[in-house]
């Protein structure tokens, strides 16, 4: 980029500007096309040229929503323990696609969502088991409804927990 002020820069070449704005932006993660068009805009680049460098970005293999969400929905359940369905709302926030965002949730194993639930709700048990069941079954529950989990995979867990 060069030193002159950004709307000098863009009125002199606004493509060259808007498509260096979106590679910035993709640098740190992914985004989804959504994301990337509210950056543009935000950056004050005109509808036309920000879709032609959306659709740029897409021919390179740069943008693409249904690698995104995958990525997105695989990272949100390694690192953060989330369920399916928080994870739906968060690619929904993101601008995804509804037949997206369902092909991505439908690739979850409901199997795997439990066991992720159930390990994530028996390392606080065991943290927690020493105090009044109450308070462990309030600390358990919570957790889990925190993460989304559905009412019937929380019951189910608190059930397994308290029986052991």
């Amino acid at each position: 980029m060069s030193n002159l002020p950004r709307s000098k820069e863009v009125e002199a070449d606004p493509y060259s500007f808007a498509l260096t704005s979106a590679y910035h932006a993709l640098a740190p993660r992914a985004k989804s096309r959504a994301e990337l068009h509210a950056h543009l805009k935000k950056r004050g680049v005109e509808e036309e040229i920000a879709s032609a460098v959306l659709d740029e970005l897409e021919l390179q293999g740069l943008l693409n929503d249904l690698e995104f969400a995958q990525i997105w929905s695989e990272s949100r359940q390694r690192q953060k323990k989330l369920s399916k369905r928080v994870i739906a709302q968060e690619l929904r926030v993101k601008g995804v696609s509804a037949d997206i965002i369902e092909e991505t949730i439908d690739a979850i194993d409901d199997e795997a969502e439990y066991q992720m639930a159930f390990q994530l709700a028996d390392r606080k048990y065991r943290s927690c088991s020493h105090l009044d069941p109450d308070v462990v079954y309030r600390r358990v529950h919570g957790l889990l409804s925190r993460k989304g989990f559905s009412h019937s995979i929380t019951s189910r867990i608190m059930r397994e927990l308290l029986a052991s």
